[in-house]
């Protein structure tokens, strides 16, 4: 069997499928790696650090010609028509972002399978694309907040005086945002947190940060959403906790938002109105700018001033640490793979009634196969 590794076309992307030490792995299985020429190279992966662990280097016509491909992000339109019917398609494929894409998956009959929706059990953990990009997006937002702020982090004792700890706090405690949390408190900053979900502040607590909470009352509600995500708050409970976030967002130093929740937009966390209550010079990372943003006036992949208060809306934080994003990017990769491997037949066998098989499977057979895709996505 052979898998194609394809140079990722959307720009500022360099992160790539499959690195030189997963190639390793892959062989010992029996599959044939095929990499594009140059598609590790913005990673810090030249073409003969592959072809010395046994892959072959290739044009992206032959890439798209494997038996499953491997992407970090959905491969372009021209791409997507290049590839045969029947090959698979894996990765990364925003499957949320565009149904015309997916009605092109269907319609050349590539079988496409989206590992960002893999469930949160203990299965597919060690295949879990989100937590393992969101883990260094989390860390990455916090040393950029870092290199903006227009002081230190830790407190810091001189001849001249004393310097107070900065002041930083997180909203979301999901992957990302407990990475957040355990950068800021490295760095040594005075570190807070909040989330909806009421079972995270002994996770906030066990990691030194003070955990900020409106207490749920009778008659509020918290819809639950699947997969360990945090829901939607009734707005009772929005307004209350908006006014505790107010008091509380006025002395920070550093905010780092990270609230999502798969197929929606992004909620929005921080209005204007708290924005200018905060002191001039902190800084806020919003983390789910792509899907909209947590922070009212935040623009995608930039860095705006609103009342002297920088909003980075980072949407490039794992790519931006490629080398590392790239390694756990291509283990999770060759975790799903080997998890269906038949060592006999050397190939994938990917049973359609699988738990994971049928989370992840977008289309097959010419048809949208996936239940929550296979009706408009509006509806």
């Amino acid at each position: 069997m052979k898998i194609g590794i394809l140079r990722e076309f959307t720009p500022g992307e360099h992160r790539v499928a499959t690195t030189p030490s997963a190639v390793t792995r892959f062989t010992k299985l029996g599959v044939a790696i095929l990499v594009e020429a140059g598609a590790g190279q913005r990673a810090g992966f030249p073409d003969d650090a592959y072809t010395a662990q046994g892959a072959t280097i290739v044009s992206r016509d032959q890439a798209l010609a494997a038996d499953a491909i491997l992407t970090v992000r959905p491969p372009a339109p021209a791409d997507i028509a290049g590839i045969r019917a029947g090959t698979r398609l894996i990765g990364g494929l925003a499957p949320y972002a565009d149904p015309a894409r997916l009605a092109a998956y269907a319609d050349l009959g590539i079988a496409a399978m989206a590992l960002e929706l893999l469930p949160r059990t203990t299965r597919a953990q060690a295949m879990d694309i989100l937590s393992s990009q969101a883990n260094l997006a989390g860390y990455h937002a916090v040393v950029r907040a870092a290199t903006q702020l227009n002081r230190c982090l830790p407190m810091m004792t001189t001849a001249a005086g004393s310097i107070p700890a900065a002041k930083a706090f997180v909203m979301g405690v999901g992957v990302a945002g407990l990475q957040a949390i355990a950068t800021a408190r490295r760095l040594g900053a005075i570190v807070s947190a909040t989330d909806v979900r009421p079972e995270t502040r002994e996770q906030i607590q066990s990691l030194g940060a003070k955990p900020i909470f409106e207490e749920i009352g009778e008659g509020d509600e918290i819809t639950a959403a699947s997969g360990g995500y945090a829901g939607e708050m009734s707005e009772a409970y929005r307004q209350r906790q908006a006014a505790l976030v107010s008091g509380h967002i006025t002395n920070q130093d550093i905010v780092i938002t990270t609230a999502l929740i798969p197929g929606r937009a992004a909620p929005c966390l921080v209005s204007d109105a708290q924005i200018a209550a905060m002191k001039p010079g902190s800084v806020i990372v919003d983390l789910a700018a792509e899907n909209g943003g947590n922070v009212e006036g935040v623009v995608a992949g930039d860095m705006v001033e609103r009342h002297g208060v920088i909003i980075i809306g980072l949407t490039d934080g794992a790519s931006r640490m490629a080398v590392d994003a790239s390694n756990l990017f291509a283990r999770n990769c060759y975790n799903f793979i080997e998890a269906f491997w038949d060592k006999g037949a050397n190939t994938l066998a990917m049973p359609a009634e699988d738990a994971l098989v049928e989370a992840t499977l977008l289309t097959r057979d010419g048809r949208i196969v996936h239940p929550r895709f296979a009706q408009p996505i509006a509806a």
